[in-house]
């Protein structure tokens, strides 16, 4: 780990060549670097225009610039921007030139951001909701992540350590005067209530989540079937593009493609699997030992078939739809069928069933709002949710139990009850990155790009 005191610089904007780039500079000698380059140090938060030069005074380029001193930065540090013409040998010039300076180093991935957060710019779930909103695919993946920057989760979790801190304390009181006859009693009950209260609080939002976290990775897709019954061609439909290669031969597709799509917002992973059949192919044989794996773990499985293909090869916990694809060629109508002859799925129900011609695009619209209304029940309401990571749930479900731990042990002895309250505040302190994080920041922060 390089020592904070050392001033970072990065490319903070898109990948050159671009119509202007901004390279961000953070650290003690980020003054420095700009009055050396810019000739003069701009007024604090007024883009100016200045000619960059390097340390022989040559030009390097027309930029603006500007100055953020700390601690009223993005990262609490001083922060100098250059806005430069983004192409790559300006760039380039402008690293040069930040090199040759003493202790001022390229940054590593996440390194203002974690700047931020050490400096108490933000905790560490509006960090995590700003990684996310950088990668967010869709506009429901975006709206969550400006949630969590907000600080939704946030505030409520250190609304939550107040409180649990306020009960800690009313309990502590009532041990240190537990020889003052009804004293303990009357601190004791407002903090059970408290307590109690602040439970079903936190009982309520981990309940209410269901699977919203699961929005950050997306809804996991597999088309599977027999070989030759165009499943290659039926993802190519859903991508709108030519991903899968379409041949009349069986086995064409040996390995697993993946396509991300974008439904209604809903971030969706598209996987084109392996014919299933038995075959003496080791390649082939492989091929539909993934594909069968890749099923098993899918949150929805498409089983394409068409009328001389029955059979449905999927014994798995999950949940599938019938696809009988080529009814351009057997006659029958698109779309969704009535339940009447359906194949029955473990539990004796029909099984959703969709007739689609892939070739044509017959009844495509049919299945792909069919897939965006299970998307919406298997996200369930994640417009007001709060948790969007498992390790903001893990850490919400370790607090409830504390919590409710201390309600049971209170008649025990006080001091019980108190030392599962400091565990249900340690607990918070952990989901704002407060305490005792050292293990898991450079898991959060290294997944952010370089120059956030």
């Amino acid at each position: 780990m390089h020592p904070r005191d050392q001033t970072i610089f990065a490319l903070s904007s898109g990948r050159p060549p671009s119509a202007i780039a901004v390279v961000r500079v953070s650290g003690p000698e980020a003054g420095t670097t700009l009055t050396a380059l810019a000739g003069k140090m701009p007024a604090p938060r007024i883009a100016t225009r200045a000619l960059l030069r390097d340390v022989g005074q040559r030009p390097i380029d027309d930029a603006v610039v500007l100055w953020f001193p700390g601690p009223a930065s993005a990262t609490g540090e001083d922060v100098a921007e250059f806005h430069v013409h983004g192409g790559r040998a300006v760039l380039a010039a402008v690293f040069a030139a930040l090199s040759g300076f003493d202790n001022v180093r390229p940054a590593e991935p996440g390194e203002f951001t974690r700047r931020g957060f050490e400096n108490g710019k933000l905790d560490l779930t509006e960090a995590e909701g700003l990684d996310d909103l950088i990668h967010a695919d869709t506009d429901r993946q975006r709206r969550q992540a400006l949630r969590q920057l907000k600080g939704v989760l946030g505030d409520k979790a250190r609304d939550w350590r107040a409180e649990i801190i306020e009960a800690s304390a009313l309990i502590e009181a009532g041990i240190d005067f537990s020889d003052e006859g009804d004293v303990p009693a009357a601190l004791i009950a407002p903090a059970l209530a408290k307590i109690k209260a602040l439970l079903a609080e936190i009982q309520q939002v981990l309940a209410a989540e269901g699977r919203s976290e699961r929005l950050r990775d997306g809804l996991v897709v597999a088309i599977a079937g027999p070989p030759n019954v165009g499943k290659s061609t039926l993802i190519n439909q859903l991508a709108r593009r030519e991903v899968a290669i379409v041949s009349p031969y069986a086995g064409t597709t040996r390995d697993i493609i993946e396509v991300q799509l974008d439904l209604d917002g809903y971030p969706v992973t598209v996987i084109d699997t392996a014919g299933i059949r038995e075959s003496d192919d080791p390649v082939e044989q492989e091929g539909v030992r993934r594909a069968r794996a890749r099923a098993g773990e899918a949150d929805l499985v498409l089983w394409l078939t068409d009328a001389s293909n029955e059979r449905i090869a999927h014994d798995g916990a999950t949940p599938l739809w019938l696809v009988r694809n080529k009814i351009d060629l057997d006659g029958a109508g698109a779309g969704a069928s009535d339940l009447s002859g359906r194949p029955l799925d473990r539990a004796g129900r029909p099984l959703a069933e969709y007739r689609i011609s892939a070739s044509r695009g017959d009844g495509i619209p049919e299945l792909i709002a069919g897939l965006v209304a299970f998307a919406h029940d298997f996200f369930g309401s994640t417009e007001g949710g709060l948790i969007s990571r498992e390790r903001q749930r893990k850490l919400l479900k370790e607090a409830a139990d504390s919590l409710r731990r201390s309600i049971g042990v209170v008649g025990q002895g006080e001091e019980l009850a108190a030392e599962d309250l400091r565990a249900a505040a340690h607990s918070l302190g952990r989901l704002l990155g407060r305490v005792d994080v050292e293990d898991i920041l450079d898991v959060v922060f290294r997944e952010f790009c370089i120059g956030k």
